[in-house]
């Protein structure tokens, strides 16, 4: 650390302002100047109390030297001391607080998968010297410690983080045009990426990608319907019930820890059961040939999808929720079955049929809660019901109540 002075002249005077700054060196060997306090204005008796107080806090010092320092209501009667330093604690101040250790954990998790290198071989410097494998690092941190748009990432939580600190950066790097700019840049490598951090997971767990997580989502964008045919924007069955807007659908590959393999966005029109052939392929000759647990909702796999899984070689195992109409043709055969206990609170029945090992289970929290959802709905409508008996209405009238039309249903399922 060291005292840095910067001269500004004002109204004809010169003035001179005082900071103190540390020196950093970066891991590519450059050195960059952090400010850690600024001192303002101070006279030359202040400049060396400063700089004495400096050197007892430097790393470098042979030996600690302990110094006494007074509050200000006390330092009238004081012996002049060289090893006491005056400070004014009412003058001190806290400027720029940022958060640190999670950035810093976010760099050695990126280091850690060895991100900063294969990013840096394909993401290279622009020329005016834009760093966009930094620029990549700091909107994956973002994402991670606190996600947000770009724009808030542009306007306050850069300046709020140490990520400056740690990569050695000023503002630029957290221009909202270079923010947008980066992502068009990554599309091309995705296939890349997909290897690079699924290698380098199985060298750090030594883990197997046996068991695979498969589903479709879907967002929407309320805006006016693009003009142009080839969009992937279109209108399709909402899952967010936004029927009135255009969507797209995003289907993605996970692991059961979360480590997504593979992902794609669709047009907003794509049926589910015509995605999982192109995934399967997708799958294989990425990662290889291998007996593999798909787990999926009911209406993503058709059945030829399913005859073709189990005549692969090797088979592909699935786990898929059965239609209920089939179930009920294995009734009488579930209801001889006894339950096994799969885990505390969850049994289980195990029925081979026609190739196919059917599980039938219950959870008894998942009981609890549906019966609770339906003892509050009952109460809902039974005191709705009440609020109905007092009013003076014709039939025709209360037939035309939703209210009252719900709980004749309620009440006729039992």
């Amino acid at each position: 650390m060291f005292l840095r002075a910067t001269t500004r002249k004002k109204d004809g005077k010169e003035h001179r302002y005082w900071s103190i700054v540390e020196n950093r060196r970066l891991s590519d060997g450059r050195v960059i100047q952090r400010h850690v306090l600024y001192l303002g204005e101070i006279n030359a008796s202040q400049e060396l109390a400063w700089r004495k107080s400096i050197e007892v806090f430097e790393d470098g010092a042979k030996a600690p030297q302990t110094l006494a320092l007074f509050p200000e209501d006390r330092c009238e009667g004081v012996v002049p001391d060289a090893a006491v330093v005056r400070l004014r604690l009412s003058e001190l101040r806290l400027c720029r607080p940022r958060q640190w250790g999670a950035c810093w954990l976010a760099l050695w998790l990126w280091q850690e998968l060895r991100l900063d290198e294969f990013w840096a071989k394909r993401l290279l410097p622009s020329r005016k010297g834009t760093r966009w494998d930094q620029v990549l690092f700091v909107l994956v941190a973002y994402r991670l410690l606190a996600p947000g748009s770009e724009w808030r990432l542009h306007r306050e939580w850069y300046e709020r983080s140490a990520l400056a600190d740690l990569l050695g950066a000023d503002a630029a790097f957290c221009d909202i045009h270079t923010l947008y700019r980066c992502h068009d840049r990554l599309l091309e490598h995705k296939r890349a990426v997909f290897d690079h951090l699924t290698d380098r997971w199985r060298d750090l767990f030594n883990v197997s990608f046996d068991v695979l997580l498969y589903d479709l989502t879907s967002t929407y964008f309320e805006c006016d319907p693009p003009q142009a045919d080839d969009t992937k924007r279109r209108f399709g069955h909402s899952r967010d019930r936004r029927s009135d807007c255009v969507q797209v659908v995003i289907a993605l590959v996970v692991t059961p820890e979360g480590l997504p393999l593979a992902y794609e966005v669709l047009a907003g029109n794509t049926a589910d059961n015509t995605t999982l052939r192109h995934f399967l392929d997708r799958i294989e000759g990425q990662y290889g040939r291998a007996r593999r647990i798909w787990t999926m909702d009911r209406g993503i796999p058709t059945e030829a999808v399913l005859t073709e899984m189990r005549e692969s070689d090797p088979p592909l195992h699935y786990l898929v929720g059965t239609p209920k109409g089939r179930l009920s043709r294995f009734e009488k055969a579930l209801l001889a079955q006894s339950w096994q206990e799969a885990r505390p609170g969850v049994d289980v029945k195990l029925l081979p049929q026609d190739g196919e090992l059917y599980v039938y289970a219950q959870s008894r929290d998942r009981v609890a809660k549906e019966r609770a959802i339906r003892r509050r709905r009952l109460k809902r409508l039974w005191a709705r019901l009440k609020q109905l008996s007092l009013m003076t209405l014709t039939r025709e009238a209360l037939l035309m109540n939703r209210d009252y039309t719900d709980v004749m249903l309620l009440g006729g399922t039992g």
